[in-house]
């Protein structure tokens, strides 16, 4: 079943509409994942404020978003702010309009037409809030204790849930005083730290599989396929900017070609998009270029794998002997080998 989200926009902070499924972060079969599952689905029935920690890139927003699906809040509205988008001035006025705090008594205070009461009765989502200002903290931290906010002057509860996303260094920012301790207990009442995509590689495949479908729908496209050895390849790779990464790999695996089963051949290219362009020296022959494609491909899985000929062998979908004999013939030199 679908569920809307209702995020901050340029023109007004309540109009962007976005459709979400099943939150990216929850698919794969690993053990990881499933003691996230289980922390999700224990969370969503309750009232308690939770705090979802992950490194850059991954996909903090489908789990908050999922939350808030399967909350008692799910009617209410969903209110995201990135804390990190904006000047610090700007992310206080998209929070709390234009009720300034002049004093402590203050600040309660919120406008008509702020974030904080927007969310009053649904769910208030703060992504990278770490990155929040000392003064924005300091309201928010009282807001969030005493339940209340001043609208225009009338006290009313805010009857929120909240929601809040960091890196896994918010610890350390606590410990440092960069981050209100108050503010960060009442935040993690209920934690929920995500692996990254290195630590449960059993769930790649799934992933892929699912963004794959998920940008060629964007596009309205049908669904498509990986060939064994295309999958084989984006699976062993360690994906350090996590689901973010692979979602903008696969991205331009459909810009290169839009047919509807990737082939070993497209993912190479994708993965390499970022780095500085090599200019083009054009081969012989037809058949020199395929042999200088499949010299850089191996040698790309060999190094990927530590040159470990057991690991390239399986991640090439050939066997290890072959393999010997196929660097031996495209000039690989092999001193590097470990096994």
């Amino acid at each position: 079943m679908a569920e809307t989200l209702i995020a901050e926009s340029d023109t007004h902070p309540m109009t962007a509409l976005v459709e979400l499924t099943t939150a990216i972060e929850l698919v794969g079969p690993s053990a990881a994942i499933a003691r996230v599952k289980d922390l999700v689905r224990r969370a969503a029935g309750g009232e308690s404020a939770v705090l979802i920690t992950g490194e850059a890139g991954v996909a903090v927003e489908s789990i908050a978003a999922n939350l808030h699906a399967r909350s008692r809040q799910a009617a209410g509205a969903y209110v995201m702010v990135d804390c990190d988008a904006d000047e610090p001035a700007r992310v206080d006025q998209r929070l709390f309009g234009s009720a300034a705090a002049d004093s402590p008594a203050d600040l309660e205070s919120v406008s008509a037409d702020s974030h904080v009461a927007a969310a009053r009765g649904g769910t208030l989502f703060l992504h990278n809030v770490s990155e929040l200002p000392a003064a924005v903290q300091a309201r928010l931290a009282r807001i969030a204790r005493d339940g209340e906010v001043r609208i225009d002057g009338v006290p009313v509860a805010t009857a929120w849930r909240l929601i809040a996303s960091a890196p896994p260094t918010i610890d350390a920012d606590v410990r440092a005083h960069r981050f209100r301790g108050d503010l960060f207990r009442r935040l993690s009442a209920v934690r929920i730290d995500l692996p990254s995509l290195h630590d449960r590689p059993e769930d790649v495949s799934a992933i892929a599989i699912r963004l794959l479908d998920d940008l060629r729908a964007a596009r309205g496209l049908g669904p498509a396929t990986f060939t064994q050895a295309a999958l084989s390849l984006v699976s062993s790779l360690t994906w350090p900017g996590n689901v973010a990464e692979l979602r903008d790999a696969l991205a331009r695996m459909l810009d290169a070609n839009g047919d509807d089963v990737i082939q070993i051949e497209q993912v190479l290219p994708a993965l390499q998009l970022h780095r500085a362009a090599a200019p083009f020296v054009p081969a012989p022959s037809l058949r020199e270029a395929r042999l200088r494609f499949e010299r850089e491909y191996i040698a790309a899985v060999l190094q990927h794998h530590g040159w470990r000929m057991a690991d390239a062998a399986q991640t090439l979908g050939i066997q290890r002997p072959n393999l010997y004999r196929k660097a031996r013939q495209l000039g690989i030199p092999l001193t590097r080998v470990s096994e």
